[in-house]
């Protein structure tokens, strides 16, 4: 089994058997992982993207289930994380659907129009890796979800602010798009490199062309957008 050592440092964290932290490097860059703040906060029952969510609700990269164990009391939610450490994490959180799945293969693991709505919170959307890895994955998220439904997704904001400020940034010298590269490190233990695809708005409305989707509705932060997506 390849080496997982962010699941592991959270899985770890969640029993309250973590003694080092995870690191995240990239090159000389070394940030300490926030875990306890990124990932067993409260979900805000305020969020402006929970209105266009509804049930049967997909959690795509659900991490620890702070998101899953919200929705799930409110109507059937299924909670897909690739890594192992946490999706055992999930469960003992109480998660109550929670499948060791990588969102990037979603017509292997679920029939067609399964779901009312998806939720990927956590710029997981980037780590398709290319604006055709984008494209299908949208494809595959139309084909698990109803004709009705509706997806989140968001990422950073392509420019100065994220080079300023988001770990392990590049710059493209194409409009609208970025990357991000680094590495997880945790008790000697070396995670697979992760090449992020940063892209605007503007260039997800481009990848939604010749899909059923539809940008619907957008907010933004100081780093990060938000997105909604409507089947059309």
């Amino acid at each position: 089994m390849a080496a997982d050592p962010f699941g592991r440092a959270i899985r770890d964290h969640h029993l309250g058997d973590q003694e080092v932290p995870l690191f995240d490097r990239d090159g000389d860059a070394v940030r300490e992982h926030a875990i306890e703040d990124w990932y067993f906060g409260e979900h805000d029952d305020s969020a402006w993207r929970d209105q266009w969510l509804d049930g049967p609700l997909l959690d795509l990269g659900a991490g620890a289930g702070r998101d899953a164990l919200y929705y799930q009391d409110r109507f059937e939610t299924v909670a897909i994380d690739v890594s192992d450490h946490l999706v055992e994490t999930m469960r003992d959180r109480g998660v109550n659907d929670a499948r060791p799945v990588d969102m990037f293969s979603l017509r292997d693991h679920f029939d067609r129009d399964r779901f009312r709505s998806a939720h990927s919170i956590g710029t997981q959307v980037g780590l398709a890796g290319s604006m055709d890895g984008v494209r299908r994955f949208l494809d595959d998220l139309a084909y698990v979800t109803a004709p009705d439904a509706a997806a989140v997704l968001d990422n950073y904001v392509p420019g100065p602010n994220a080079a300023g400020d988001v770990f392990g940034y590049r710059d493209d010298p194409a409009r609208g798009l970025a990357h991000r590269v680094y590495h997880c490190e945790y008790e000697g233990d070396v995670g697979r490199t992760l090449l992020f695809r940063v892209f605007s708005v503007d260039r997800l409305r481009e990848a939604t062309i010749g899909t059923p989707w539809t940008v619907v509705a957008t907010r933004y932060g100081e780093t990060q957008w938000r997105a909604i997506l409507e089947k059309r």
